[in-house]
């Protein structure tokens, strides 16, 4: 997916206004008759969506439950939450990158780790999202409860800790399906025999409705790709021009690209080694199939209103808006569905069969867990491709949309520097394509659509006049099909501060992308009279002439001096597939060299479950050798580099 940022698949599930902490999250529970908070850090999406689950599972046991965003209340009210009977707090955290909190758990974060709070009248439970190709696993689910017991809160139930490598919904349904008990154990409780399909949203139709009030696809502010106004983040992203969209390889059956991406006038500014994030569109004939198979007008315009008077979450998008457009833009459709929404779903397949078959998947049965691992999971099946294979069931679209999860932005690691390119974003980016078990074609929906765009003329960006239209391009714009919804995240993925710093970068197939920002901007500093230090690359791709990228803007680099070394391994070009770390191995001597006496800086882009493992397990086995060290000593030695900043990562999974 190009040099994506990747946590557990999983960020703001609705468009909101800047955080607002308007009140006490424990005031508002006695107002609404609450028991219990769940609260979430979430960066994609899916911390929120199992929080929302547990917060309605509650009744089912004479409990009521909300489910909280802690970056909209003052979490030091924790101390206080003794003051509700039967109360407990549970928290659903998600680890980000490199053991970092989620945006929305950053404020919380911070209060942790200063706070000298007295919780002993809390009681809690931890679940955490992480994914065990990192190095940092669930660090942050596993810190919250370590710190939350040590600030005396009485822990409930044992820490779950789910692994989005493995099978993430499984380990949660684990998880919870442990976890009632406990607490019916502990607050003396029972399962009222209630089953939890229980829509939270009401389908509003809007017959007459002036069409300047309809979302078509805006993120926050009903037309602010229209009337686009600074700062551009998540809520507000900026309507940016793409200017170039060139394929990269030669040859073979993938499709490399290299995108640029029009800045001018937004006043964005990123630095070499950031993130571009980008809202993509769904593709719109599955939308259309979905459509034809729920027999709905998708243009009929309705709003979800939440049933829940009290909640901060109006609605599941913005609306009101089309069925077309939340199917296009705010709804996940591709991303196989979660249990909870086969078990919701299941009172709508009329063929008594079909409804047992998905009521049994979205049990806790380890025979409901292997078929929807096997018929879902492993399948590959959308939600298209589940009502295809189910005849029978057929639920209310407005129900299906409640349900579906939101669409993500996707992250693609910048591939250019700001002092080169300072009104222009590069993306390096390959199209996923695959074919499913089931004999169906499913693409990726960020880098299909983004293949689809259409160079426009730079610096035309903001001057793209508001219309409506059906196209899946860009909500509501003419001469869309090449603009590019985006907002730039900052990383700590960064240069040294000093240019005379020797730098090591290794970054196979699209994880060159960030050091392409680096390259360009070590030759920059040259240029201005700057000592750079040694420039080191370590780049593989499968074979040299086919999918070798940016073959010449390298060669030009090193012609240049700027890239000292320039290391290449064409993995399928001999008998014996030759990687990365294979090269860092025969330039062992040099390496270790640039590390202990050069004191360089270490940075690595790309796969995190073979190729950054595989390449730090190399980085042990040099340092053990050339530093006299045992393993466990160069493991420390490794480790020590991370944490002074001269080892990094920018991994996906």
């Amino acid at each position: 997916m190009g040099c994506v940022y990747s946590a557990p698949r999983e960020e703001p599930a609705v468009a909101r206004a800047a955080p607002v902490r308007d009140s006490s999250f424990i005031e508002k529970m006695k107002k609404t008759g609450r028991n219990i908070v769940v609260f979430y850090g979430s960066q994609t999406g899916t911390a929120e969506e199992f929080a929302n689950r547990l917060a309605k599972d509650a009744h089912r046991y004479g409990l009521r439950g909300m489910a909280a965003d802690p970056e909209e209340y003052d979490l030091s009210d924790l101390s206080r939450l003794s003051e509700i009977d039967k109360s407990l707090a549970v928290f659903c955290m998600a680890t980000y990158g490199e053991g970092d909190p989620t945006d929305n758990a950053q404020d919380f974060y911070d209060w942790l780790q200063e706070a000298d709070a007295d919780l002993s009248g809390l009681r809690f439970a931890v679940f955490g999202l992480g994914n065990k190709t990192y190095e940092h696993f669930n660090a942050m689910g596993k810190y919250v409860d370590k710190r939350l017991e040590e600030l005396g809160a009485q822990r409930i139930f044992e820490l779950g800790l789910g692994d989005d490598d493995g099978n993430l919904e499984e380990d949660f349904i684990t998880w919870r399906e442990q976890f009632w008990p406990a607490v019916c154990e502990h607050f003396g409780v029972e399962a009222t025999g209630e089953e939890s399909s229980i829509r939270q949203y009401e389908l509003v139709v809007h017959t007459d409705v002036n069409m300047n009030k309809v979302y078509t696809g805006e993120m926050g502010r009903l037309k602010s790709y229209e009337n686009q106004k600074p700062p551009f983040d998540a809520k507000n992203p900026f309507l940016a021009q793409v200017t170039e969209n060139r394929k990269l390889n030669e040859g073979g059956e993938r499709h490399l690209m290299h995108l640029e991406l029009d800045i001018s006038n937004s006043k964005i500014r990123y630095e070499s080694g950031d993130h571009v994030a980008v809202y993509p569109a769904n593709d719109s004939s599955l939308v259309n199939q979905i459509g034809e198979i729920l027999g709905t007008d998708l243009d009929t315009v309705m709003s979800l209103n939440n049933l829940d008077e009290e909640s901060n979450k109006k609605h599941p998008f913005p609306c009101p808006t089309s069925y077309r457009t939340a199917l296009t833009y705010y709804l996940d459709i591709t991303n196989p569905p979660r249990t909870n929404v086969l078990y919701e779903l299941a009172q709508y397949a009329s063929d008594s069969g079909e409804q047992e078959r998905l009521r049994k998947m979205a049990s806790s049965a380890a025979e409901g867990k292997a078929l929807y691992l096997s018929w879902v999971v492993e399948a590959r099946r959308n939600i298209l491709a589940i009502l295809q294979d189910m005849p029978s069931l057929r639920p209310p679209i407005d129900h299906l949309c409640e349900l579906l999860p939101r669409l993500q932005a996707r992250y693609y690691s910048i591939a250019s520097s700001s002092k080169v390119h300072p009104n222009s974003i590069h993306i390096c980016a390959v199209t996923v394509e695959y074919e499913t078990k089931t004999g169906r074609l499913n693409k990726g929906v960020a880098t299909s659509w983004l293949r689809s765009k259409v160079p426009g003329q730079q610096g035309s960006s903001s001057q793209v006049p508001g219309q409506q239209g059906n196209s899946s391009q860009v909500p509501g714009q003419q001469g869309s099909s090449s603009l590019v919804p985006m907002y730039v995240r900052k990383s700590q993925f960064r240069l040294p501060f000093k240019p005379s710093t020797p730098v090591i970068m290794i970054g196979p197939g699209t994880g060159i992308a960030p050091f392409m920002g680096f390259i360009q901007e070590r030759a920059w500093l040259k240029q201005q009279g700057k000592e750079v230090g040694e420039t080191v690359l370590y780049y593989g791709c499968r074979h040299e002439r086919e999918d070798y990228l940016y073959r010449e803007e390298l060669a030009r680099f090193q012609k240049e001096g700027v890239l000292t070394q320039l290391n290449v391994a064409f993995s399928r070009d001999q008998a014996e597939k030759v990687y990365v770390q294979h090269l860092l191995k025969k330039n062992k001597e040099n390496v270790w060299k640039l590390v202990n006496e050069g004191m360089a800086h270490i940075y690595v882009c790309g796969d995190a479950r073979n190729m950054a493992r595989d390449v730090q397990n190399t980085f042990y086995e040099i340092v053990s050798e050339f530093g006299n060290m045992s393993q466990p000593q160069a493991v420390d030695y490794v480790k020590k580099l991370m944490t002074k900043g001269r080892y990094s990562l920018d991994v996906w999974s």
